[in-house]
């Protein structure tokens, strides 16, 4: 009986750590009506095992320390097992001391093509590039683990971004779009992972431990120093658009983080807010009309 009990408590313990990630993935394939919908379901069934299954890191994560996230993948063409689609990523991390958990990332992938026959094994090597479908799936991986770390603790996502930025390496010769600097524009996934790991932009990720750790995680002790620090993180973050206005990573920041600054400051003990408004209207203009919502 208690070699049994043994046994029960040590397959429990391997089955409560590894993992990093709890990812919700969705597919739509309403413009697509000349196709079998079979084939979008299986995808979809395929790719939430793959990223919730697949050990991307050599960490072990706790169950409650997994990562909640969603990718939502829109299809828009698809012709002998060739697809043409978007990619809509999001995470989030919980607050300590809270039920709210803080949208970290919400990031729109518009170069998302890729092949996949009915039934075939998804398998992630890091080393090798494989497939377009795998490879960019896994950079999202690694870049929202990337993000999550640095949010808990200054530069912490580095490892992260490492194999996410080797993963561009390995699939920038294979033709899929999104991964040179040639694709046109600053918004693909070379660009993403090469100013995640510039030092011209390393205020953005100082900003995330700043807001996040210092700030928000803070607020169950002390509402108002917590929106003092994080009027502190945002004067980092300002520091990317004095060198480099309206740059992708400043962006990104503001389409996960408005509502919640919004709401963050609209509430709760009263500040003066005349300066932070200025602020976030030089950085981020295009939310003025949110930001004067702030009272």
């Amino acid at each position: 009986m208690h070699k049994w009990l043994g046994l029960l408590l040590l397959v429990f313990s391997f089955s409560a750590k590894g993992q990093e990630l709890n990812c919700t993935v969705k597919i739509s394939f309403e413009r697509i009506t000349d196709a079998n919908p079979q084939i979008f379901k299986t995808l979809e069934r395929s790719l939430n095992d793959f990223v919730n299954n697949t050990k991307w890191t050599s960490r072990d994560f706790e169950r409650n320390e997994r990562i909640d996230c969603s990718m939502f993948i829109n299809i828009s063409a698809y012709s002998s097992n060739a697809f043409t689609a978007t990619l809509q990523v999001q995470s989030s991390r919980p607050i300590f001391n809270s039920s709210y958990s803080s949208p970290v990332l919400n990031f729109n992938d518009k170069d998302f093509n890729f092949r996949y026959t009915e039934g075939e094994n998804l398998y992630y090597n890091p080393n090798s590039y494989d497939s377009n479908l795998i490879a960019v799936i896994a950079f999202y991986a690694n870049v929202i683990i990337g993000l999550d770390a640095d949010s808990f603790q200054k530069n912490g996502g580095t490892t992260y971004y490492q194999a996410a930025q080797s993963l561009v390496s390995l699939a920038s010769g294979g033709g899929a779009k999104g991964w040179s600097q040639q694709d046109g524009g600053n918004n693909n996934r070379y660009f993403l992972i090469t100013d995640l790991m510039s030092n011209t932009y390393a205020p953005f990720r100082e900003s995330l431990f700043e807001y996040h750790y210092g700030a928000l995680d803070k607020m169950s002790d002390n509402q108002k120093e917590g929106k003092e620090k994080a009027v502190v993180a945002l004067k980092t973050l300002a520091k990317v658009q004095n060198v480099r206005p309206n740059a992708l990573l400043t962006r990104m920041f503001f389409d996960a983080k408005t509502d919640e600054i919004v709401a963050m400051f609209s509430g709760g003990p009263m500040m003066a807010n005349a300066d932070l408004i200025e602020l976030l209207n030089r950085v981020s203009p295009l939310n003025s009309s949110k930001w004067n919502n702030i009272k």
